[in-house]
């Protein structure tokens, strides 16, 4: 008998009226505003205009949506494509199906276009996100548990998800790799805010941390779900993946740190040019204060001369 398991939900969609919210796009859409949230706040901390974050955001959400949906149907092409699938399915995004890789390949695309037209250093603009980007991931996962997808091997633990019968699952429980990721991004968040904080990170190797601490999770997680997919000698495509990236991301933080040391002085040259004109505002102000000050007490010592002479005329 088991004591103990994580319930899923019996359907992943809430009809208000004619209006279906999903559960999966619910958990999309949450991540992607508390991370313009908090990357804002860390943007802001670097010396960048408030705003900035989201007005990049623009680009780089769509960017990468479009890049997860590609990069999973190109890696799952069975699954729209193979004999007796439709392949319009392939563009029902809120069924579920994004691939990070592609997402965050191509909401790079998106940042580099925003950064380029104000200005500004893709590099120091990815180390600012970095952290948020992991927080987003860590919600969006629960839109797997809505699905009821991407579990893990049977198990007897107490933390076990309860799968029910449907279309390519069995019921059971099963380890919840989509806790389980989520937990590993909340982990990574903090990681890299403490590393960020210790040793002040710069050039981009902020956001390389990220994507190394997120792939080593993501190797072993991967390994552990049994959802159809290609193998290559003998692993999952995704591990090769992380495996991949995870080299190159640490190559990067090495290379990185001896050609560029240190961090970015100035992330956004517009706010530094903000701060320069109020300041020479301020200046213009208090010079002109100091000069009414100046004026006042000349007129105190020029009324001040016929008393005194008065004065002594009388005396």
């Amino acid at each position: 008998m088991d004591l103990a398991y994580i319930p899923s939900p019996s359907t992943g969609v809430v009809h208000l009226g004619p209006l279906p919210l999903r559960g999966y796009a619910f958990c999309i859409i949450i991540g992607v505003f508390v991370a313009v949230w908090y990357g804002n706040k860390r943007w802001i901390a670097r010396g960048g205009k408030a705003g900035t974050v989201a007005d990049i955001a623009v680009w780089a959400v769509p960017f990468g949506l479009v890049g997860g949906r590609l990069y999973h149907v190109i890696t799952d092409y069975q699954l729209y494509f193979g004999e007796g699938e439709n392949w319009v399915d392939a563009f029902k995004i809120w069924e579920g199906g994004l691939g990070i890789w592609g997402a965050i390949a191509f909401g790079a695309v998106g940042a580099w276009i925003g950064c380029r037209r104000r200005g500004i250093p893709l590099p120091a603009y990815a180390d600012a996100i970095a952290p948020a980007i992991a927080i987003a991931q860590a919600i969006g996962r629960w839109g797997n548990w809505f699905n009821q997808e991407l579990y893990g091997k049977p198990t007897d633990l107490p933390w076990a998800l309860e799968i029910s019968e449907g279309v390519n699952r069995e019921a059971g429980l099963y380890h919840p790799t989509f806790l389980y990721e989520s937990l590993w991004c909340v982990g990574v968040a903090l990681l890299v805010v403490w590393a960020d904080r210790r040793f002040r990170l710069g050039h981009g190797r902020v956001f390389a941390l990220y994507v190394a601490a997120y792939c080593a999770g993501r190797a072993w997680i991967e390994y552990m779900r049994v959802d159809e997919a290609h193998h290559v000698l003998g692993l999952r495509l995704n591990v090769w993946t992380a495996i991949v990236v995870f080299v190159l991301a640490v190559v990067y933080i090495v290379v990185s740190a001896r050609l560029r040391p240190g961090r970015e002085e100035i992330v956004e040259p517009a706010a530094v040019r903000q701060d320069k004109e109020t300041g020479a505002d301020s200046a213009s102000g208090a010079t002109s204060l100091a000069k009414d000050a100046e004026d006042a007490d000349d007129a105190k010592d020029v009324e001040g001369d016929p008393a005194d002479s008065g004065s002594a005329n009388r005396g």
